[in-house]
């Protein structure tokens, strides 16, 4: 089996990111709001804002356990959580009969958006900045970093370009099963290839993705002992 390297791994975290849908749900929290069938206009502002708020906050969170806890594992803690939160949303407006008066629902699916926020933005939001300021040779980091940043950007349009049309052609609930089915995939990807880089050097660093991607039959690197106690 070829192992990817890391010049491929680093834009394809950034697109785990944005295929989540973190920025369909901060760019249209107000219209998700507004299907989970609250219609008053300035209630759904109101809850955008606190969803915004949750993220601003779970940044900073985020800046804080990104070198206690490790790269990868918080990764992977923070997409089971956005897995789960995604599938909230998704039963409660499969659940939720377009004459249905009950606002339960509705709740459900705001109260899955918030969580989705406290789970993603600590973890799946800074992990792939940080992995990606780490993982490339130093003569390519700049460059790299560059393309990373635009396939982030590029990502970013694709699902804000394409989630209302989505959600017309195969209905809310759907919409973020297929986001559910899309964490799934990120969390294999992270288990399977992205290697703990917790308190390693850039050079440390260096020395791992180059035999993860080399393999050590090149006898290049001796990393044992460093992933040891890496995170």
């Amino acid at each position: 089996m070829t192992v990817m390297s890391s010049s491929k791994r680093g834009p394809l975290l950034f697109q785990i990111q944005q295929f989540t849908g973190i920025n369909t749900v901060m760019y249209y929290s107000p219209t998700i709001v507004q299907m989970a069938d609250f219609s008053s206009n300035q209630l759904a502002l109101l809850l955008s804002l606190i969803v915004a708020a949750m993220n601003a906050v779970g940044t900073i969170v985020g800046i804080y356990l990104i070198d206690h806890v490790g790269r990868k594992k918080l990764a992977l803690e923070s997409l089971s959580g956005v897995l789960a939160s995604l599938a909230i949303p998704s039963g409660a407006f499969f659940a939720e009969s377009p004459d249905s008066t009950n606002r339960v629902y509705g709740w459900l699916a705001v109260i899955g958006l918030a969580l989705y926020i406290a789970c993603f933005s600590p973890g799946t939001g800074p992990v792939p900045w940080t992995v990606n300021s780490e993982i490339y040779p130093e003569a390519y980091r700049g460059t790299c970093g560059g393309m990373s940043a635009a396939v982030n950007w590029i990502s970013n349009l694709i699902v804000a370009q394409t989630f209302l049309s989505i959600a017309d052609a195969v209905g809310t609930g759907a919409t973020f099963s297929i986001l559910a089915c899309v964490a799934t995939l990120a969390i294999v990807f992270v288990v399977m290839f992205v290697p703990k880089t917790k308190g390693l050097t850039f050079e440390e660093g260096e020395k791992i993705w180059k035999e993860t991607a080399w393999g050590s039959s090149q006898g290049k690197y001796n990393t044992e002992g460093i992933l040891e106690d890496g995170a």
